[in-house]
């Protein structure tokens, strides 16, 4: 499962600044994975997993500006198309699991 942030911040004064540079921070610091400047994804193992992020993360939203949460299925993330340019790229693949014993 992967869990998707999307997110449009103000960054019209100092304080905005540097509230979007910490949330930023944050999911950097979670594991999130930058797809676009404002789309960042994160891999999760399960759907509790995933919550856990999302309860985390609206605990440290910014004051102003708009933020969405979304969980999607490995399938569907799978799904995604990607160019850069008129040139097709590969979508990113879930990281090896760790096993523990």
């Amino acid at each position: 499962m992967w869990l998707v942030a999307m997110f449009d911040l103000p960054v019209t004064t100092k304080s905005a600044r540097k509230a979007y540079a910490e949330f930023r921070r944050t999911l950097l610091e979670r594991g999130f994975t930058m797809l676009q400047y404002s789309v960042y994804a994160r891999y999760c193992v399960s759907e509790e997993a995933s919550e856990t992020h999302r309860r985390y993360l609206s605990r440290t939203l910014p004051s102003e500006g708009q933020v969405r949460f979304m969980a999607i299925t490995d399938h569907q993330f799978g799904k995604m198309e990607v160019y850069f340019g008129k040139k097709r790229a590969t979508t990113e693949q879930p990281p090896d699991q760790m096993l523990l014993f």
